[in-house]
């Protein structure tokens, strides 16, 4: 019997299954077909010739999206290892018509409104999973592999797949390339006879329309019709039923106008683990097997020796020779034809992992799920932004990876300048690229660091930005623009400010600055105004970097500051503990912010820091204003220098002395030597302030302890091991100038009444380093420097 005997020849196969991949290109080589009629979107019919192209690289994706509304969208991946795309190859490579057979995605992106919300990534999982988990309709809570696992006595699906395909050959039966198609539709005619469809028009629709394609490829090309679908069709594209009846079936269908293109794919896109189901746990593993279909336990192990060693853990050609050995006897113990990935995965965690999961993680990421990403050729269609990014990402030399990444980025070189620009700028359109983080290397405004990571997701991002622009920098430019008009919180708009700056869009800040004027005018809460103004100082301080005219900024903020200082201490006054932290918080935000708008070269009128001493002078002197925040106008002035040791000490003695509740005596405390403030090595420095606290501390009555005592924790919990410990050590010898002496006289390190000239001589050579001034230091600056 040949193949075309009874019609079309139907090949059902589990999408992205490299036994289902080998069994399929055996089949076509045996049948020879006149045309080929694949599972997905027929509008990608004009995209099949690109398949041939050297730049395509799978894994990849169809992607399809709608016109006007491009976040509505759906994918059909296809990794090299993907029975479709074996199909695909075999008929550009041997001259043979292929065609894409499932239901329009006119249709699936336009179907069902508020269900389609719903189900739209569970339709999507279905073109991707084929007869696993997510080849049911939604409504059908059955996976296919499960339920034959089951029958063949495996509690595992994928083991149940790896024995009876993968470790087959996938070729079939004895020497009948067809033999396990044929398998395969008896089996899923049986569980379609059992579950039926759930009820769901969604998969009758789908077949009925492949019926109807089926029968015009018959009438082009005879019965010589070759079909690659998922295995749960089969029997219902075997079904005899009339075109009428078909029709009928498609009839009304919603439309909505469509793109389609090709786009990158990753294998972590692949796997379930992801959160994008696609039917498969280890698209590497499968990825490998397909690659490698000779020895492959073997070559596995040579891979996972070497991704071991390059994380510098010691693997020997011994080691591999062990792994493999214990994968085959772990197999024939477990009654399997081959060690599969749960006997390799055993055996790497015993003899090159030592039994441990940490390394064992590293293996799974990198190799059993990978982070290969595609390419795509550039005569793909897409979007004019899409080219425009390609462009960037080329002059820039800023390849999309899918492994996560660190950039550092010098802003004083025009490449990282431009690199930052482009990054920030697809964050403004919702295209997360890069997410900034704190750099290691410097503190500096000329410096940024980014973690790069390039998702298949983005794409999706990229054409849904399409509507602001058609280059990154119009787009950005009309979503600043489009955002500052929407947004009503006034951090809000100060925040787009500073986004606007740090992506360099000139025509964009004018419109936000009037916005942000307006807001600022309107909005009298100085909590907002507190929020808003260390945006607007960060954003002076960019444009030392970036060379940006910064003037029309450096009036808001003068503006909002002014505000602020008026506004607080009426603001700070009768509220209760939690308002009181808020408070406290932006007390800090506002001080951090006035020490960098003070700073020469920002555009700022002098005198601003004066004025906020004293407001921190009336924050300190009122007793309307809570413990915390007194606490902190206090630590803020003798940081500044704006108040002496001595008057620091007589205001924290006044705070803890008997007259005072001890509820807002801790708050003082906790405010003056907590929050982050390093009050601790105060603390160890000071000891006249920490004998104050220990004696307020002991005095405390009984009753009124429980109560401070969790502002006291949360207080000292937040210093450092080291620094609580010495506090320690100083509260047991008694602090002060008594136990200064004390801790002489018993030769306690570090502790002596009066300054060692000797000791303090020995830094100074590494001091003098750190300054820049060589090793030759005079006598002057050692006189400064004791």
């Amino acid at each position: 019997m040949t193949a075309f005997t009874a019609g079309p020849l139907l090949l059902g196969v589990r999408h992205h299954g490299p036994g289902s991949a080998r069994a399929v290109r055996a089949a076509l080589e045996a049948a020879t077909p006149e045309v080929v009629l694949i599972e997905g979107p027929p509008e990608a019919d004009a995209l099949i010739p690109l398949a041939a192209e050297k730049d395509m690289r799978p894994p990849v994706a169809l992607l399809a999206h709608v016109v006007d509304e491009p976040g509505r969208s759906a994918f059909w991946p296809l990794a090299e290892f993907s029975p479709e795309w074996v199909a695909i190859r075999w008929a550009l490579e041997h001259g043979v018509p292929a065609r894409f057979i499932d239901l329009p995605a006119t249709h699936t992106l336009a179907w069902g409104n508020e269900e389609e919300k719903g189900t739209a990534e569970e339709e999507t999982g279905e073109k991707e999973a084929g007869v696993s988990d997510r080849s049911v309709d939604a409504d059908v809570r059955i996976d296919p592999l499960a339920v034959l696992a089951e029958t063949a006595g495996y509690d595992d699906p994928e083991r149940w797949w790896e024995d009876v395909v993968e470790h087959r050959g996938g070729a079939g039966i004895g020497a009948d390339p067809f033999a396990p198609f044929t398998a395969l539709e008896e089996a899923m005619g049986a569980l379609r006879e059992t579950y039926g469809v759930g009820g769901h028009d969604r998969d009758l629709v789908r077949e009925a329309y492949m019926r109807l394609q089926m029968r015009a490829a018959q009438r082009e090309f005879g019965d010589e019709v070759a079909v690659v679908c998922g295995a749960w069709h089969v029997p219902a594209l075997r079904q005899k039923t009339t075109v009428a009846a078909d029709r009928a079936l498609l009839k009304g269908l919603p439309k909505a106008k469509a793109d389609m293109t090709w786009v990158p794919w990753t294998h972590r896109r692949l796997s379930r683990v992801s959160g994008y189901g696609a039917g498969i746990d280890s698209p590497g593993w499968y990825g490998h097997l397909f690659a490698a279909p000779d020895r492959p336990v073997e070559r596995w192990m040579t891979k996972v020796a070497r991704l071991l060693r390059d994380e510098d853990r010691m693997v020997s050609s011994a080691h591999v020779i062990e792994a493999v050995r214990l994968a085959d006897t772990l197999a024939a113990m477990r009654g399997r034809p081959l060690p599969g990935l749960t006997e390799t995965t055993d055996a790497v965690r015993a003899v090159m992992c030592e039994g441990s999961d940490v390394p064992l993680g590293l293996v799974h990421d990198r190799l059993v799920v990978g982070d290969v990403l595609g390419e795509v050729p550039q005569s793909a269609p897409a979007v004019p932004l899409q080219r425009d990014l390609a462009r960037a990402q080329k002059r820039l030399r800023l390849k999309p990876e899918p492994m996560e990444r660190e950039l550092e980025l010098d802003l004083r070189g025009e490449t990282d300048a431009g690199r930052s620009r482009l990054l920030h700028r697809l964050r403004l359109l919702g295209v997360a690229w890069g997410e900034p983080t704190a750099s290691r290397g410097s503190t500096g405004t000329f410096r940024e660091t980014w973690r790069l990571r390039w998702e298949p997701e983005l794409s999706v991002r990229v054409a849904e930005a399409g509507v602001w622009g058609t280059t990154v920098l119009s787009a950005a430019t009309g979503k600043a623009e489009a955002d500052a008009v929407a947004a009503h919180a006034l951090a809000d708009v100060t925040a787009l400010a500073e986004r606007c700056l740090l992506a360099e869009l000139p025509d964009a800040l004018p419109v936000v600055m009037r916005v942000l004027a307006d807001r600022a005018a309107l909005d009298a809460d100085v909590g907002h105004l507190a929020q808003a103004l260390p945006a607007l100082v960060r954003s002076l301080r960019y444009g030392d970097v970036r060379g940006t005219d910064t003037h029309a900024l450096t009036d808001v903020a003068m503006g909002l500051a002014e505000r602020i200082f008026v506004g607080l201490p009426p603001a700070c006054a009768a509220i209760d503990a939690e308002a009181a932290e808020h408070m406290r918080r932006h007390v800090d935000a506002v001080h951090g912010a006035v020490g960098l708008l003070g700073e020469p070269g920002t555009a700022a009128p002098g005198g601003i820091r004066e004025r906020w001493h004293s407001v921190l002078r009336v924050l300190a002197g009122r007793d309307t204003v809570p413990g915390v925040i007194r606490g902190r106008a206090v630590r803020l002035l003798l940081d500044d220098g704006e108040l002496g040791q001595d008057e620091a000490a007589r205001l924290m003695g006044l705070v803890l002395s008997p007259g005072t509740e001890p509820g807002d005596a801790a708050a003082w405390i906790e405010g003056f030597v907590g929050g982050g403030s390093g009050g601790g090595m105060l603390l160890v420095h000071d000891e006249r302030l920490l004998g104050l606290v220990d004696a307020w501390l002991t005095g405390v009555p009984t009753e009124a302890f429980t109560d401070v005592l969790p502002l006291l924790r949360r207080t000292f919990s937040a210093y450092e091991a080291g620094v609580r410990r010495t506090l320690g050590e100083l509260v047991r010898r008694g602090p002060g100038a008594r136990g200064s002496a004390e801790a002489a006289a018993s030769g306690i390190p570090g502790f002596a009444p009066d300054l060692d000239p000797g000791r303090a001589d020995a830094v100074l050579p590494v001091l003098s380093l750190l300054l820049g001034l060589g090793e030759a230091y005079d006598d002057d600056f050692a006189g400064v420097a004791r």
